[in-house]
């Protein structure tokens, strides 16, 4: 790791100690706020839940325009994305997670949860405008939300109506033609009823220049976001809430050159569009006093198209005349419904000693895809559904007065079906289990330990290329048993909280994405993306958060990550032996580090730093003479921001990267330059360069 994030990391581990060790701290010293998790079965403080959960609360961030959910990802213990688009769509937790899609059906290992509506797998949409908070649950939610978040779950929850009339206009500027104007007016309707309305555009030119076009914009992004929230009070034991959003993603995608810069020569560029509308109800009704009902039902539509230069270059630039485009056209229609009973004050069972919970489940989704490929006779079509049902409990018991239980099960029925042009025709059946056992010891108030063992899993599937053999066709379905230890500390009268956990996950028929390389008739190579089953993995690791307030002005922060993962017992698709190999896209340390310090009269300033250690792009290709053309480097990216914040207006001026550090946020390993005779070697897309830019909002 860096010496400069482990030198601010024990800068705040000293500090924390010293602060610890103070008698009285002065009596005006701010008391860090408590943060509610909404992700569990009941809404609970992040310090008194027995999980590996962080949360960031964007309106306390400063430093950037955060306006997308790849740009926080970072900052996260133990948390990765892939590109591989205009915007990171694939989140991995742990070092687990899907890391792109093509033409093949997938089912999520992290879930995205946007207001109550699933949208996994499409995180394009994943704008943070108006949001208020974004929750990481690191870990298997096998009994909190089964099959889609095997390795862990990012709920995104946007802000709620507020109690009296307000207004805001919020206006960015920058590089790279970077532009936003977003805007909120929020309220009450009447004495029970609250709404929120809150729109914003965003552009940007991209970070890339296409110098055949002679064109800087080709990997522009132009998002557009829309949501709308109705709070309604209908009785004191009675509460309804309604979400309504749609998020428009008319972005472009042009980033792979074959010189691995920021040079771009496509005579077709590419596209990374989407558009999504969602809507959601939530109703929490006390029925009783010892029964409360929470209801949620979530529905999403997203179309997606996706393509892009597949030769990188303009036509003629290949002797042999070798040019080719891919584009893939795909629509999302997502529907579930989830239905819980909760005990309430006089309904807990065994004495008063037993909290509960009992639920229903169901999910449906609708993939129907169009592949217009150059080199394919005829477009290639797909219609996918998945059919998900579950039924889920759990117990809360009080063993003592500081020593509590929890035991919780899923079980969930997952049904899918599919066919395409190429008459390939399944529909595989999976029936699962997943759980946790979790117990909790509050050693003392604002502090607690816990120790759990909890169960995940993920469904089986299939590959679909029609060139692929039978033995590579079916995947088995994956199971995750995690074993975890943490503790949640509040320390020097609440100025220090530290939240740290240790794990271990061990991974059965491990579902790994590899990769083929099958040559054409002339010579170009055609890259195939398949998943099988390696017979085990392990997931070990370590993630701590710290924040401090130092002083009435200084607050200082830090988060790491420590990951060790391996294969056991795996040959993938290329006959490479990967027993003992690390997974992909699990680098073995990440850190986020930082301070903020306010000077009085309104003025403040921020720096941090974020990074991560290098790590595989996939699974394939180990065996390269050249390791660094299949793996990322190591990396720091460091950003400020200086502003001043008045009673109605704000304004900052921020940058990120300030070192203009080239770092890699996906990577691929096949032949594409005629140069050199297709031979294989790495091509990566990069990360963000240095950027500049200003904030200013306003409110009434």
């Amino acid at each position: 790791m860096n010496a400069r994030p482990v030198l601010l990391l024990l800068a705040l581990s000293c500090a924390a100690a010293q602060a610890d060790q103070a008698a009285e701290p002065p009596e005006s010293a701010p008391l860090l706020e408590e943060i509610v998790v909404t992700g569990e079965f009941r809404a609970s403080g992040i310090d008194t839940t027995p999980a590996s959960v962080s949360i960031l609360r964007l309106a306390d961030q400063k430093a950037g325009t955060v306006n997308h959910l790849e740009e926080v990802l970072g900052w996260l213990p133990n948390v990765n994305y892939a590109s591989g688009g205009s915007r990171a769509r694939f989140i991995q937790i742990r070092g687990i997670g899907e890391r792109g899609q093509f033409s093949e059906p997938l089912n999520s290992s992290v879930g995205l949860v946007v207001d109550g509506v699933d949208l996994s797998g499409i995180g394009t949409t994943a704008t943070l405008f108006d949001v208020e908070q974004v929750e990481v649950l690191r870990g298997p939610q096998g009994t909190l939300y089964g099959a889609n978040a095997l390795a862990g779950l990012v709920n995104v929850t946007t802000a709620a109506p507020s109690d009296a009339l307000f207004a805001s206009l919020r206006v960015d500027a920058g590089d790279y033609g970077t532009r936003g104007l977003g805007g909120v007016v929020s309220g009450p309707l009447s004495d029970s009823v609250g709404y929120r309305l809150a729109a914003q555009v965003h552009r940007e030119d991209g970070f890339v220049r296409n110098r055949h076009l002679g064109r800087d914009d080709t990997n522009a992004r132009d998002e557009v976001t829309v949501r709308g929230k109705l709070a309604w009070q209908a009785a004191d034991n009675r509460a309804w809430t309604f979400v309504a959003g749609r998020v428009e993603a008319g972005n472009g995608y042009d980033v792979f050159s074959l010189d691995n810069d920021r040079t771009t020569l496509s005579d077709a560029p590419g596209r990374d569009r989407q558009t999504t509308g969602y809507a959601s109800a939530r109703l929490e009704w006390d029925l009783s006093p010892a029964v409360a009902f929470h209801g949620l039902a979530g529905v999403a539509s997203s179309d997606s198209d996706y393509g892009y230069d597949e030769d990188w270059t303009f036509d003629g630039f290949d002797p042999i005349g070798y040019s080719s485009t891919d584009r893939y056209l795909r629509e999302r229609r997502t529907g579930s419904v989830d239905l819980r009973w909760l005990s309430g004050p006089s309904g807990r069972l065994f004495g008063d000693t037993t909290g509960w919970v009992f639920g229903v489940y169901g999910l449906s989704q609708r993939d129907a895809l169009e592949r217009q490929y150059t080199y394919a006779d005829a477009d290639f079509t797909s219609r996918f559904t998945i059919d998900r049902l579950a039924v889920y409990a759990e117990l809360d018991r009080a063993l003592t007065e500081r020593l509590g239980l929890t035991f919780g099960l899923r079980a969930e029925r997952h049904d899918a079906r599919y066919r395409d042009s190429e008459s390939v025709r399944v529909a595989p059946r999976d029936d699962m289990q997943g759980g946790r056992l979790v117990l909790t010891w509050d050693a003392a108030p604002g502090r607690m330990v816990y120790a759990s063992i909890s169960r995940g899993y993920k469904a089986g599937g299939f590959n679909i290329s029609g060139t692929l053999d039978a033995d590579l066709r079916e995947y088995a379905p994956e199971v995750l048993w995690n074993y975890e230890l943490g503790a949640k500390l509040r320390l020097a009268d609440d100025r220090l909280t530290a939240r740290v956990a240790a794990f271990s996950m061990q991974r059965e028929d491990v579902q790994v994405e590899t990769s083929i390389t099958r040559v054409r008739p002339d010579g170009s190579a055609e890259f195939i993306d398949l998943i099988g089953n390696a017979a085990e993995g392990r997931n070990t690791g370590f993630e701590l958060e710290l924040t401090l307030q130092a002083t009435d002005g200084l607050q200082l922060f830090a988060s790491a990550g420590v990951l060790d993962t391996e294969f056991r017992r795996f040959v993938n698709s290329s006959g490479e032996d990967l027993d003992g190999e690390p997974q992909a896209h699990a680098p073995r340390y990440q850190f986020h580090a930082g301070a903020e310090y306010r000077f009085g009269g309104g003025w403040y300033a921020r720096i941090e730093s974020e990074g991560k250690d290098r790590f595989y792009y996939s699974n394939s290709e180990r065996f390269v003479p050249v390791r660094d053309d299949v793996r990322s480097r190591a990396f720091e990216l460091w950003h400020a921001s200086i502003g001043y914040e008045a009673a109605r207006w704000s304004v900052k001026v921020w940058g990120r990267n300030l070192g203009d550090t080239d770092y890699t946020v996906r990577g691929f390993y096949f032949g594409n330059d005629p140069r050199d005779f297709y031979a294989d070697r790495g091509y990566f897309q990069l990360g963000e360069p240095r950027r500049f830019g200003v904030t200013l909002a306003v409110e009434n």
